[in-house]
């Protein structure tokens, strides 16, 4: 069976439901790694919580989700971060943070980081994303892509999402060293055009995805929003149907959580870019960024139901 680790800042999220607010929670690499384990890929969560209330919450509802949690780790001295999801009327997003005192952010500091080092070492797919990057301390970020290289050298599969939130960087400069590092040290690239365009000026898939492959990066697909995605071979492949999304949020992270099951279920490239695209457009018809399955019960991805 394969194992995966993925790694990353898990926060809690408000979104709205009406006039209400729903907490929920969410955070790039988690969502994706929700969507593994949804789809029976055992997967665990590289991070760290509080030991508050809500920290407990989450562990137990990513722990009923499937998520291994065994790599969970510990910071008495703080708590998850908090964001907040409105949306405009055609569902696009906008995030509001309180992050700065998150308990990821020191992860690499824990107590059993080693240990947890030592398995996620061993997996046969590391993720991670640039945001995990922007808000680790440079010994952590590191750490990081050091477990990279390792997990690259071993013959696994090391994926990087160049997710960028310019409010999380100092510069653009520094954005872009963090970037290119993690490129090298990965073999399959998920960026988007958009993130690329804002941070790089990049105005094509194929613009991004040379740039990702001349820094080593040995498979690379260019997520384009509505218009599709861009495969290594230079085709296109567009979602196989226009949606009028009620909320963007998380459908990157859909996306890259179908790619990868079909991928690492022995699919094609394309039959996994389709997968992708199918999960990402379940995903964006529902309010929060890793919507509840329909049926609990199932290990089957919810958009083959829908």
């Amino acid at each position: 069976m394969t194992r995966t680790v993925f790694v990353g800042e898990a926060m809690l999220e408000l979104s709205q439901d009406g006039s209400n607010w729903r907490l929920g929670y969410g955070g790039d690499t988690l969502n994706t790694a929700i969507h593994l384990a949804r789809a029976g890929i055992e997967t665990a969560y590289l991070t760290a919580l509080g030991t508050d209330p809500f920290s407990a919450d989450l562990k137990a509802r990513w722990a009923a989700e499937g998520l291994d949690t065994g790599l969970v780790l510990s910071d008495p001295a703080r708590n998850p971060g908090l964001y907040a999801i409105t949306c405009d009327e055609g569902g696009e997003r906008s995030f509001t943070y309180w992050r700065g005192e998150s308990a990821a952010r020191e992860m690499f500091a824990c107590e059993g980081i080693k240990p947890a080092l030592e398995r996620a070492a061993s997996a046969d797919i590391l993720g991670f994303s640039l945001i995990t990057l922007a808000i680790l301390p440079e010994t952590g970020r590191l750490a990081l892509l050091n477990l990279a290289r390792t997990v690259a050298d071993r013959g696994g599969m090391v994926v990087f999402d160049g997710n960028y939130r310019p409010r999380l960087w100092p510069d653009r400069a520094e954005a872009m060293r963090c970037r290119d590092a993690a490129i090298a040290a990965s073999t399959v690239g998920l960026p988007t055009l958009e993130d690329e365009s804002a941070l790089s000026g990049e105005t094509s898939g194929a613009a991004v995805a040379s740039h990702w492959a001349s820094l080593g990066c040995r498979q690379v697909v260019v997520k384009l929003g509505a218009l599709g995605a861009h495969l290594p071979d230079g085709t296109v492949i567009p979602p196989p149907e226009v949606l009028r999304p009620v909320d963007t949020s998380g459908a990157g992270d859909a996306f890259n959580g179908g790619f990868l099951a079909a991928l690492a279920g022995g699919g094609s490239v394309a039959d996994a870019v389709m997968a992708g695209h199918r999960l990402a457009g379940w995903c964006i018809m529902h309010r929060g960024a890793i919507p509840p399955r329909r049926d609990p019960g199932r290990k089957a991805f919810p958009e083959r139901t829908v």
